[in-house]
């Protein structure tokens, strides 16, 4: 017959506080997974602003082709992705530090308010994307004088 040691009751039916939180921290960790700095998705900041005819928001978008941007306006939201590429002359056995993304990206923001995206329009100077969207005139603030009686 098997020996087992014997411990008080507190410590049978009250387990520690420190293997309960190791048990919950195991837990997590099982079912969270850390993608790999690989499998990062490069995000792109950005700005939104909203003035009272337009929504206007400015991307940070150095070293990408404009012509490798798409944007689309969808209800309330605005979807932006494209591309930024490696330099082709560069190779990885040259290459001591990488700190710059490259790849596919895209950003999908909610609109704080209506807009015509028909009108919408976007430009692109020194790596930075501008896309101004006019507000629809129901959105437009109006002044409503109610008398004091």
């Amino acid at each position: 017959m098997a020996m087992i040691p014997w411990r008080p009751l507190w410590d049978t039916r009250f387990p520690s506080l420190s293997d309960e939180m190791d048990k919950m921290f195991e837990e997590f960790f099982e079912k969270v997974r850390f993608p790999s700095p690989e499998e990062r998705s490069w995000v792109l900041p950005l700005d939104v602003y909203e003035t009272k005819k337009e929504v206007i928001v400015t991307v940070d978008v150095p070293g990408v082709d404009p012509k490798k941007v798409a944007i689309s306006i969808i209800d309330d939201s605005l979807t932006i992705k494209g591309e930024r590429e490696k330099d082709p002359d560069l190779k990885d056995e040259e290459l001591c530090r990488a700190e710059r993304k490259f790849g596919m990206f895209q950003r999908i923001i909610q609109i704080p308010a209506e807009v015509s995206a028909d009108t919408a329009k976007a430009s692109y100077t020194n790596g930075v994307l501008k896309i101004v969207m006019p507000k629809t005139e129901k959105n437009a603030p109006k002044e409503v004088k109610v008398d004091i009686l």
